[in-house]
């Protein structure tokens, strides 16, 4: 309050402008501004050419306020371009290939089929918020009671798929020999899966050389792994997905299946994509997963189910990332499979804009796959195949699938998502129209803010100084006279 005082004692001894001197500095800001076409009002003596010169200078004005309101507004949609670019590269990281048997558990390793099955399927719709239905209540109650340690999880991994050198009966990547152990084991909603490049190989397989990659010959052993065909599982083979190493698999509708007695030939590319963060986009670049390298939508809804699970039910299910106490197969049947259904008719793991729980990634690598069949294998292969394997003609078509994986070409697509309009845009877009209608620049705006802030604004706030704080209502009619002038004046 004392520097303000003493600014406004500073200002109120200062005297004001007379009018000569006002008009004085409005004839030279006139005659001196950059702004084209003020001059040519004021110096010529011709009253039709100066009414037409103020037509001018307003028109223009006019026209270039609406043209930059319009790029404002054009600018504040935020509006977006995408360019696709085709790169060719000398050598290509090979992506994650996840193997699955249709069939998951072995028929003579299950008491109760279709309760067996029935509780995978309670496991498994934690990757799909699939509300299980009571068919199975009373034989389940009475199978718990009858086996209270048991475990869906240890039982799938001892029971369900198994990958040695009986059911990979060949594998090669790159002309090179691969084996059993090169593959991750994982849990999907084909119970064991095995994965070829997983994340925590050391070292990352890349490819040289296109029309050659993953060669592999699986024995999918129908007779032992036979799912409940009233249950709905009807098919043999194999189901693959590929995936970035850094992500998890995802069969949802995303998996190529493979039957038995057949050739596959999986021609992949890599496709990159990158999306701008809001309000371009819809990506959050802020959002990091805690138990995945990179963010992808799938991992980011497993980690929001595993954290309300584990938040309502004291336990986390073993196919949703985290640590914790694995969930026995009572909380899966009184608490996950309801926790899920509640989880998905609120919306508490929503996937897609910018505001849901899992937006868009901003950058991701997808495989899209072309495929197509051959019959695997010929009359003269069959001989052969059954001579070295010592297996009969009628095993090999009903039980071996053959499946080549390799890219079309060295080359990855990126489909990047740009801004249409940036500042520096905008204000190339201001200064053309300023420009062009007016010839004005930056140099000219301060100019006319100059002559605004000093003609007006400073000498107002001279005179409301010099006023009384408070009105004077004893004061002479000569005083108040003087006051009515002074504010008329300004």
């Amino acid at each position: 309050s004392g520097l303000l005082e003493k600014v406004r004692v500073y200002l109120t001894r200062k005297s004001l402008p007379s009018l000569e001197e006002r008009k004085k500095y409005d004839y030279e800001f006139a005659t001196s501004t950059s702004f084209h076409g003020v001059h040519n009002i004021v110096h010529t003596k011709s009253k039709t050419r100066k009414v037409l010169w103020m037509l001018i200078v307003v028109g223009s004005i006019v026209l270039v306020s609406w043209q930059i309101r319009s790029r404002f507004i054009y600018y504040f949609s935020w509006p977006t371009t995408t360019s696709v670019v085709v790169q060719y590269v000398e050598n290509i990281e090979f992506p994650a290939v996840t193997f699955c048997n249709m069939n998951r558990f072995q028929t003579q390793a299950v008491a109760n089929l279709g309760i067996i099955v029935f509780l995978w399927s309670i496991v498994s719709e934690v990757l799909h918020m699939f509300h299980s239905s009571g068919k199975f209540g009373q034989e389940l109650s009475k199978f718990l009671q009858g086996n209270q340690n048991f475990s869906i999880k240890e039982f799938t991994r001892t029971n369900g798929f198994y990958l040695n050198a009986s059911t990979l009966l060949d594998c090669e990547f790159f002309g090179k020999p691969c084996f059993p152990e090169d593959f991750q084991h994982v849990f999907t909603e084909y119970g064991n899966c095995f994965t070829f490049n997983h994340v925590n190989v050391p070292a990352k397989r890349r490819v040289t050389l296109s029309g050659r990659g993953l060669s592999l010959l699986f024995d999918v052993k129908q007779a032992q792994f036979t799912d409940d065909p009233a249950l709905g599982f009807v098919d043999a083979g194999i189901t693959f997905a590929i995936h970035s190493p850094k992500e998890p698999p995802r069969f949802d509708g995303l998996g190529i299946a493979t039957p038995v007695g057949m050739h596959a030939h999986a021609t992949i590319r890599q496709v990159k994509t990158i999306i701008q963060e809001y309000p371009w986009g819809e990506c959050n670049p802020n959002i990091k997963l805690q138990h995945y390298k990179i963010y992808n939508t799938y991992g980011c809804l497993q980690e929001c189910k595993a954290r309300h699970i584990q938040k309502w039910c004291n336990c986390l299910p073993f196919m949703l990332p985290g640590n914790g106490t694995e969930c026995d197969m009572e909380r899966f049947y009184d608490c996950v499979s309801p926790a899920l259904y509640k989880i998905e008719i609120m919306g508490l793991c929503s996937l897609g804009t910018h505001n849901s729980t899992c937006p868009v990634p901003c950058e991701e690598t997808e495989y899209p796959t072309t495929i197509s069949y051959s019959t695997f294998a010929s009359e003269k292969a069959l001989k052969y195949l059954s001579a070295k394997l010592k297996i009969t003609k009628e095993y090999i078509r009903h039980n071996l699938v053959y499946i080549d994986i390799k890219y079309h070409d060295l080359n990855y697509k990126m489909t990047q998502q740009q801004k249409a309009l940036g500042v520096s845009e905008l204000l190339a877009d201001v200064g053309g129209q300023l420009g062009l209608f007016c010839g004005a620049s930056v140099i000219t705006v301060i100019e006319i803010v100059e002559y605004i802030f000093t003609n007006c604004c400073w000498m107002c706030v001279f005179l409301l100084l010099k006023a009384p704080e408070m009105p004077n209502w004893n004061a002479s009619n000569e005083n108040q006279q003087t006051q009515k002038r002074r504010i008329q004046e300004c």
